[in-house]
Formats: C-alpha cells, sequence, structure tokens
C-alpha cells in the first residue's frame, strides 16, 4: 500500500520539475514563443497550488481511496494527452488537467498515512513519504536532462511526459487491489462559498508569484497579490464559523503545529530556489548541460534519502533534537559548497557537502513533520495534508519570486549565487527559530523535554 502511495507521489513531484529541464528542447520542437512554454512549465505549478486545500478536503467526501486513484487516473490519462500534443496550446491544456489530477492525488498520500499507521511505523512511512518530495524534485531534473540530452526513439521531448503511462497504469492496478477501502465522512461537505473564496484568493496570490518576476513587476502583480491577500484573510474568517469547512482551522490551534508548519515550509522553499539558481550557475556560467548539472544533484538526495530512511531509529532524545540541528547543518552545508565551489565546480569535491546540506535538510523536515502529525487527531489528517501540501508550494513560489531576484539583480551568475546562499542560510536560521518555539514545552523545561520526561 505504502509502495502505490508513493509512486503516485513521486510521479507527480517528477513532473514539477522534469519539464523545466526540457524546456528548450519543447520549444524547439513545437515552434512555440516563450510565453507558452512559460504557461507549459508555470501552469502545474500554478494550478496545484490552488487546488491542493480544496482537493484534500474532497477526499474527506468522496474518500481517499476514492480520490487517490481518480487523481492518479486523471494525471495518467493527461500525461499520454501531453505527450501526444501537436501544438502548445494542446499541450497546455494536456498540461492542466495534469496538475489537476496531481492536486487530486498529491494530498491523500498524507492523509492515508496519517490514517493507516501510527506510532513507530508511521515514523518510518513519513521518512520514505518526506524521502520521495526531495527525490521527485531531482529525478526530474535528471531525468528532464537525459530527454533533453538524448533523442529517445526519435520521439525529442515527448518521453518525458510518456513515461508516465505505463507506471501509472501499473499503479492504479495495483492501487485497485491493495489501497484500503474506507468509506468517505459522513459528515464531510465541501462548501461552495468556501471553495470559491480560496480558489480566486489562492489564484490571485500565486500568478503574480509565478509570472510577475518574467513581465518585470508590473502594476497588476502588485494589485492581484494585495486583493488576493484581502480575500484570503476573509476566507480564514469565514472558514473560523462555517459549518462545513474545506479547511479545518481547528487544526491550527496548537503551538506546534503553527510554528511547524512554518518551519517546514522555510525549508522546501530554501531548496526549491537554492536547486534552481545552482542549475542555472552551472549551465549558464560554467558550461553544463542539463543532464550534467541534475547529476551534480545526487549527493543531495543521497543525504537526504540516508537521513529520512534512518532518523526513525536514532535514540529518542536526538530524534526530538534533529529539528533544530538539521536547519543550522543545512545551511552550513550550502555555504561551504558555494564559498568553495562557485568559481569552478568539482563534482568529487562537492559531493560531501551536498550530501552533509541534504542531510540537514532531512533532520530539518522529516522528524518535525512526523512530530506535527503525532499532535493532530486523526480527523484532521485532511487539513494537515492540505498544509502540507500548499505552504510548500506557497513557499517555493515566493522563494525563486523573491530570492530568485537577489541573483538575478546581481552584476555576474558568481556574486548573485553567493548573494542567495547567504539569504537562504539566515532564512534557515530562521526555520530553526520556528522549530524551537514549536517543539518547547509550554513549562519552558528543556531538561525535561529533550530527557524524555515530559
Amino acid at each position: 500500500m505504502l509502495a502505490v502511495l508513493l509512486a503516485g507521489q513521486v510521479m507527480a513531484s517528477i513532473d514539477g520539475s522534469i519539464v523545466s529541464v526540457a524546456a528548450q528542447t519543447m520549444r524547439t520542437g513545437l515552434h512555440a514563443s516563450s510565453a507558452e512554454i512559460q504557461l507549459v512549465v508555470s501552469g502545474y505549478l500554478l494550478t496545484t497550488g490552488v487546488l491542493f486545500v480544496t482537493c484534500a478536503r474532497l477526499g474527506d467526501v468522496i474518500g481517499h481511496r476514492t480520490a487517490f486513484l481518480a487523481g492518479l487516473g486523471l494525471f495518467t490519462t493527461a500525461s499520454l494527452l501531453c505527450g501526444l500534443a501537436p501544438d502548445p496550446s494542446a499541450l497546455i491544456a494536456a498540461r492542466i488537467v495534469q496538475a489537476i489530477g496531481a492536486a487530486l492525488l498529491m494530498p491523500q498520500v498524507f492523509s492515508l498515512i496519517h490514517q493507516q499507521w501510527e506510532g513507530a511505523e508511521r515514523e518510518r512511512a513519513i521518512g520514505l513519504y518526506s524521502m520521495v518530495l526531495a527525490l521527485g524534485v531531482v529525478l526530474g531534473q535528471v531525468v528532464g536532462g537525459f530527454v533533453a540530452g538524448t533523442d529517445l526513439l526519435g520521439l525529442s521531448w515527448r518521453p518525458v511526459f510518456l513515461i508516465n503511462v505505463p507506471i501509472g497504469a501499473v499503479v492504479m492496478l495495483v492501487g485497485l487491489r491493495r489501497l484500503p477501502r474506507s468509506g468517505p465522512d459522513s459528515q464531510a461537505r465541501l462548501d461552495p462559498t468556501g471553495v470559491a473564496l480560496l480558489t480566486v484568493a489562492m489564484t490571485a496570490i500565486t500568478l503574480p508569484l509565478v509570472f510577475g518576476q518574467e513581465q518585470g513587476w508590473p502594476s497588476c502583480t502588485w494589485t492581484l497579490l494585495i486583493g488576493g491577500s484581502l480575500l484570503l484573510a476573509a476566507f480564514v474568517r469565514y472558514e473560523g464559523r462555517a459549518r462545513h469547512p474545506v479547511l479545518d482551522l481547528a487544526v491550527l490551534k496548537a503551538r506546534e503545529v503553527r510554528w511547524g508548519m512554518v518551519a517546514c515550509c522555510v525549508l522546501m522553499g530554501c531548496y526549491t530556489v537554492f536547486l534552481l539558481i545552482l542549475t542555472l550557475h552551472l549551465q549558464a556560467d560554467l558550461g553544463y548541460d542539463p543532464l550534467q548539472a541534475g547529476l551534480c544533484f545526487v549527493p543531495y538526495a543521497v543525504g537526504f534519502g540516508a537521513l529520512s530512511l534512518t532518523w526513525s531509529g536514532y535514540p529518542a532524545r536526538l530524534r526530538r533534537m534533529l529539528p533544530i540541528l538539521g536547519s543550522p547543518v543545512y545551511a552550513a552545508g550550502l555555504l561551504l559548497v558555494v564559498l568553495l565551489f562557485r568559481d569552478g565546480w568539482s563534482p568529487v569535491g562537492a559531493a560531501p557537502l551536498l550530501m552533509l546540506a541534504g542531510a540537514g535538510h532531512a533532520a530539518g523536515y522529516s522528524p518535525l513533520i512526523a512530530h506535527l502529525t503525532a499532535r493532530v487527531e486523526p480527523r484532521l489528517a485532511s487539513a494537515v495534508s492540505a498544509l502540507n501540501s500548499t505552504g510548500p508550494v506557497l513557499a517555493e513560489v515566493v522563494a525563486v519570486a523573491g530570492l530568485g531576484s537577489v541573483y538575478f539583480a546581481a552584476e555576474s551568475s558568481t556574486a548573485g549565487l553567493l548573494r542567495l546562499t547567504v539569504a537562504v542560510a539566515v532564512l534557515l536560521l530562521v526555520a530553526t527559530g520556528c522549530a524551537v518555539v514549536g517543539l518547547a514545552p509550554r513549562d519552558g523545561s528543556w531538561r525535561a523535554h529533550t530527557s524524555g520526561s515530559t
């Protein structure tokens, strides 16, 4: 069952980054404009970010198993349509449908993990879940670079999407047999007013963040951001008294959930923007091709995966300290890589530092999200899943828009990469502070907390 869930998750995660690497090949093959390719790449992120919360709640309404399989079927079918698209317009339309399938599929993974496992088994499942989140992005870089650099079967960029079809079909067949047949929540309803408020608010916020930098931040982007923020505030106010809330805000009453989610979002936002900018630096300034640039991040994925798979077996005291130790180690690894190798990349020399950074990332994220889910009752599983899906996406979009500007405003790629990494390190220290606040016991007794007596 876990293999089915994680296979669906990694398929959807890969498609968030794989297209970026193969974008130039698509543009040439389809004779597409820059705006059309931008819609192919960014439309996926925009659509998933807008729909995650609603789709997480839809899992309660129709059942998480049904929602997962429906999302997987839609995603797989849309992948086939993407691979067969005859022109840019058809590809954009199929890509949006693919994103709708991913938005329906992905929140159910975390909800089902929360509901089907407890204790140490849940910690191990969340470790694997966290690992595929990071591996999905890195695999997207590698597979996208491979497709961009080779012409598989004379199909140019199309295997980027077509590879999902046989994998999705196998996962669907196994999922039909293995996923638990739990019915929908009889009390759950999908409130159309809440859905409309949230959809418009998220669209107004994410649209300028995704496309604003490319367009030079015209005045309409700021108008949309302000309007979207006001609508989001109206949504929160409405949800507080709604009979059937789209996002049950009771999940945020616990201090550790509020601050812990902030820390998780900062970690994922920093990861995404650093990965993007270092890839640009390797290709634009150091002359790497897309596949070579993608392979440079394999040590990072190894470090992340190794700690994600093993942390649940560490002593209890160390497990509780990992979310606080992880972000500083993460920041140190990134800073050392950039300071030592920004002028000339050494794959062998950079590998240990990237592994250290990946391990720090996993230490800051995996144990923390496991701690948060243990504090939330099963009825709020979809709310936690919605926050854990939407929050990181928003953080990634904000990080790319905001910190990306730091890189592009510099006089050289090397200077921009250094400035960006310093900014990322500062944010990671902020994440450490959020983790400390979220994990500290209410009486402030750290000695009791870390010794296991609290």
